[in-house]
């Protein structure tokens, strides 16, 4: 290939990826303009609100300190909503992008990883929301004494939730990380018993790192990832144990 033809095809790939990256904006705003007048930011920030709203005294609401807060963190709640409504088209563009360099077995890898990947951090997200604000925030309220009335901010508000979202949602990613570690050949599934140890203190570091500090949410992110962790060592196990039955069952094909 001459230089001429690599730098056409870098171009060529340049404006491949521009006009993946512009439909898939264009999805998460067409999907945003929907939000937006139907149910409407306020609606939507109303339900991401309701585990700490069912947690505070009857007839206390969040408070805005900011001018224009009231009017940001509903949008800026509407725009995630709808980048997660969205995130099947968003992925789907990525792969669209990798999968003409992609050999056959490893297309066949990506679109199961893609869609559980999905998958999990949806699921990482939702046992947040469900599980652990309930139960933190109904946690960390029975201890406020009486003299205070908690009125929490809601740009404060946002900010913890869309950290815990986030650090939930890479958590519920274990089993897919473990799966490719094994996968690669970066490590063995031995080698990932054999670490357990240390994978249960590092999780209990990382908990006590990214969520509030109380033992509660610290427990409910502890938890899960060294149990995703077992459960990814499980799938890596049974694939390896398919592979080789396969490459066995190849052999005897060829003798």
């Amino acid at each position: 290939m001459t230089q001429e033809q690599s730098g056409d095809t870098f171009i060529s790939h340049l404006v491949e990826l521009r006009s993946r990256l512009m439909r898939a904006v264009l999805s998460v705003l067409v999907v945003f303009f929907v939000l937006f007048m139907y149910p409407g930011p306020s609606v939507i920030y109303d339900v991401l609100a309701q585990p700490m709203l069912a947690s505070l005294p009857q007839g206390t609401r969040m408070i805005a300190t900011g001018v224009i807060t009231p009017f940001m963190v509903p949008v800026k709640v509407t725009l995630l909503a709808s980048f997660m409504v969205a995130l099947p088209i968003v992925l789907y563009q990525g792969w669209a992008f990798v999968a003409p360099g992609l050999y056959k077995h490893e297309k066949r890898l990506a679109l199961p990883l893609i869609f559980s990947s999905t998958v999990l951090f949806i699921a990482g997200m939702a046992f947040c929301y469900f599980v652990v604000f309930k139960t933190v925030f109904h946690f960390i309220a029975t201890f406020a004494p009486d003299s205070i009335t908690p009125a929490p901010d809601i740009e404060a508000y946002l900010n913890f939730v869309m950290t815990m979202f986030l650090a939930f949602g890479i958590t519920f990613e274990v089993p897919i990380a473990v799966i490719l570690l094994v996968k690669t050949g970066m490590t063995s599934v031995a080698k990932l018993r054999e670490i357990r140890g240390y994978v249960i203190v590092g999780a209990f570091i990382i908990a006590a790192v990214v969520t509030p500090p109380d033992v509660v949410s610290q427990f409910l992110l502890a938890a899960p990832l060294c149990l995703l962790y077992e459960l990814g060592i499980i799938f890596a196990s049974f694939m390896k144990k398919r592979e080789a039955e396969s490459d066995s069952d190849s052999r005897e094909l060829e003798s």
